[in-house]
């Protein structure tokens, strides 16, 4: 059984290289949420399947958004 989350690379103290900078924290939406799209506008979100993606009505269409949500923002 192949793991989800993506493996990370150890960092070690001896190392001249600066550690990477730590993730920023996953986003969360819940049904009825307010929320806008960098290309769909302002829409509603009416399903959420945690940590894969969220069905959001925008009004003229309903679109499947994919996490990570990077061009999804909470109202």
């Amino acid at each position: 059984m192949k793991s989800t989350e993506p493996s990370r690379r150890r960092h070690l103290p001896t190392s001249p290289f600066k550690p990477p900078p730590a993730a920023p924290p996953a986003k969360e939406f819940a049904p009825e949420d307010r929320v806008t799209h960098d290309k769909y506008g302002l829409g509603r979100i009416l399903e959420v399947q945690q940590g894969h993606c969220v069905l959001v009505d925008f009004g003229a269409q309903k679109v499947k958004v994919l996490a990570p949500f990077t061009k999804l923002f909470k109202l």
